[in-house]
C-alpha cells in the first residue's frame, strides 16, 4: 500500500524493476468486514525474476483495508502477501477459524488476517485463465524489458482480455 503511486513505481523503477503493468481508478464490487466497498483504487504490477511486486494507491475514503493500513502506516508498506488458490470458497472452509476474511472481490480475491496475531494479511487470489494470461504478459513484459522503453504501461481489458498495446 503506498500513499502515491507514482512516487513508488519510481522507487522500484530505479532500482531496476519493472517495466510496471498499471490499472488506474479501477472500482471492484467488494466487500470489507462484512459492509459493500466503493473504492476507487490503482494498482501497478511488475515482476523481479518470480517474484511479484504490487503497489496499490486508494484514491477515496472509502472503508478499506487499504484505507486502514494507510491510516496505521501513513508511508506505505507491505500490507500483504499473495497465495494462489483453485478455490477460495474451499480454502477459507479448510482454514477454519484461524484467519479472519477481512475483504473480499467475488472469487478472485480474498484479503485474510491471522486472528491469534494480525498483521501483514495474506490474499488468497483466484488462479484463473484471466488471472493468469495478466501476470504472464507483465512477466513476460519484466524478462524482455531493456530497462528503458514504456517502464509505465497501461493493461488495455477493452476485449475482455489483458493486454498492453505497441508502443506506437
Amino acid at each position: 500500500m503506498v500513499p502515491d503511486i507514482q512516487v513508488a513505481i519510481q522507487h522500484w523503477l530505479a532500482r531496476g524493476i519493472g517495466p510496471f503493468y498499471i490499472e488506474e481508478h479501477i472500482s471492484p464490487e467488494g466487500v470489507a468486514d462484512g459492509a459493500p466497498i466503493h473504492s476507487d483504487l490503482s494498482a501497478a504490477f511488475a515482476y523481479s525474476g518470480d517474484q511479484q511486486i504490487e503497489v496499490i494507491e486508494q484514491h477515496n475514503d472509502a472503508a478499506t483495508i487499504y484505507r486502514e493500513y494507510l491510516t496505521r502506516h501513513p508511508e506505505g508498506g507491505l500490507q500483504h502477501l499473495a497465495v494462489w488458490t483453485y478455490d477460495i470458497d474451499a480454502k477459507l472452509e479448510e482454514l477454519g477459524d484461524a484467519y479472519i476474511l477481512r475483504q473480499r472481490y467475488g472469487d478472485m480475491h480474498a484479503y485474510l488476517d491471522c486472528a491469534a496475531a494480525p498483521g501483514v494479511m495474506i490474499q488468497l487470489m483466484a488462479n484463473n485463465e484471466i488471472i493468469n494470461e495478466l501476470f504472464d504478459m507483465i512477466r513476460e513484459g519484466a524478462d524482455n524489458w531493456d530497462g528503458v522503453t514504456d517502464p509505465i504501461r497501461k493493461i488495455d481489458w477493452s476485449t475482455g482480455r489483458p493486454r498492453y498495446p505497441a508502443a506506437s
